[in-house]
């Protein structure tokens, strides 16, 4: 195994946890904008009240995707052991 194929498996890697990452962040960021911009309009701060909705939101998201992400892991993980026998 050279320095390129290290830098692809890497390369690789890093692109599976952007991807698996993406939505719940994703889902994250435009809960927590949206309880913002009901706090700013309604004049209510209080931090607690932004994380019950992320909570649930980040659980429906995985609830929705996880066997999706546990197919990419899965793929990933397959393509490493085929490139260590290799």
């Amino acid at each position: 195994m050279d320095n390129s194929q290290v830098l692809d498996i890497m390369r690789a890697a890093l692109m599976v946890g952007v991807k698996l990452c993406a939505p719940t962040l994703l889902i994250s960021m435009i809960v927590g904008i949206l309880i913002s911009i009901i706090q700013a309009a309604t004049q209510i701060h209080e931090q607690t009240i932004t994380f019950v909705p992320k909570l649930i939101a980040i659980a429906a998201v995985l609830l929705i995707t996880g066997s999706w992400m546990l197919t990419v892991l899965q793929e990933f993980t397959r393509e490493l052991f085929i490139i260590m026998q290799g």
